[in-house]
């Protein structure tokens, strides 16, 4: 495989790129989430039931694709090189999401929704493409500044996606967001760089022998579980969130709009804590932290279901 040389510097470059790559793809993969579920109503006539079934699917299916995809998408780039494959998330995204704002019944949207699962990988290439060409000495530095793109998008999406739904529509926020997937796709391709030197598949591990390479496989698998359970639990309020706004604001047309605030506002908070709570942890240790964070997650949780108003 060609692949352009890269300077000693051009990290730099590339850094920024993709910095703006995965803050476009953080709005992008949140900008519609605060409306999907009216999104789903509007395409057929639903029970509440078959509208919180169909608003589930809906947001599962690309996730569900992604944790089986993703894994056989790592073996490809570490054979063809991780721009390949942010060209291909990239583009298949663009393609995808614009194909979501023209479906006409809730199973082309489902199934929409399954491609797009499969078309994932766009960060995690990022990541991975920075991290071997950082310096050592910065590349704590460089992959923290690339993390704050992606959060960052996805602080701003839901309430970009929740106002442009407002002022315009639910199928002209897909083509906007599918817009936003072009321009990835031609700033990476037109401006990042690698001098990509494929692993030899003998060299390759598979998955048992990586968690063998870990030095404490236990912590590790204790880390993922609860992470599982977390994200789990996070989620499974995101299908039924704008239902749930709309029903608490009798059915208003500004619902799109608050639903859009309320998705971005835990966001919002963590970008905040986050800093305070890593120097807390720092001081009285992280499991700690994360102990007292369980604690008042299930506290503030609960009261959510009595709300009476947004």
């Amino acid at each position: 495989m060609l692949t352009k040389q890269v300077g000693p510097n051009s990290w730099r470059r590339n850094l920024a790129v993709l910095w703006f790559g995965t803050f476009m793809a953080g709005i992008g993969f949140s900008e519609v989430m605060p409306f999907l579920s009216l999104y789903v109503d509007s395409l057929g006539h639903f029970t509440h039931n078959e509208l919180s079934l169909y608003s589930g699917l809906a947001f599962a299916a690309s996730y569900f694709v992604t944790a089986i995809a993703s894994p056989l998408w790592g073996k490809l780039a570490d054979r063809t090189g991780r721009k390949l494959m942010l060209v291909r998330a990239s583009a298949g995204m663009a393609i995808v999401f614009i194909l979501m704002g023209l479906v006409t019944n809730v199973w082309q949207l489902i199934g929409l929704r399954l491609l797009q699962g499969v078309f994932s990988g766009y960060i995690s290439n990022a990541n991975a493409l920075i991290a071997t060409q950082v310096p050592k000495r910065r590349s704590g530095q460089a992959l923290g500044t690339l993390v704050t793109g992606n959060v960052s998008g996805a602080l701003l999406g839901p309430l970009l996606g929740g106002t442009l739904a407002s002022f315009f529509s639910y199928r002209v926020t897909f083509f906007i967001t599918g817009a936003l997937f072009v321009g990835v796709f031609l700033v990476t391709t037109l401006m990042v760089h690698e001098d990509f030197k494929p692993v030899a598949k003998s060299k390759m591990l598979n998955t048992r022998e990586v968690i063998g390479e870990l030095a404490n496989s236990k912590l590790v698998l204790g880390m993922f579980v609860t992470t599982m359970i977390i994200q789990a639990a996070n989620n499974s309020i995101v299908p039924i969130l704008a239902l749930y706004v709309r029903q608490i604001m009798d059915n208003s047309p500004a619902t799109t709009f608050y639903s859009g605030i309320v998705a971005a506002v835990p966001g919002i908070a963590t970008l905040a804590a986050a800093p305070v709570l890593g120097r807390l942890g720092d001081r009285i240790g992280a499991d700690r932290v994360l102990l007292v964070g369980f604690i008042l997650a299930i506290i503030v949780y609960v009261p959510m279901a009595f709300v009476t108003n947004v």
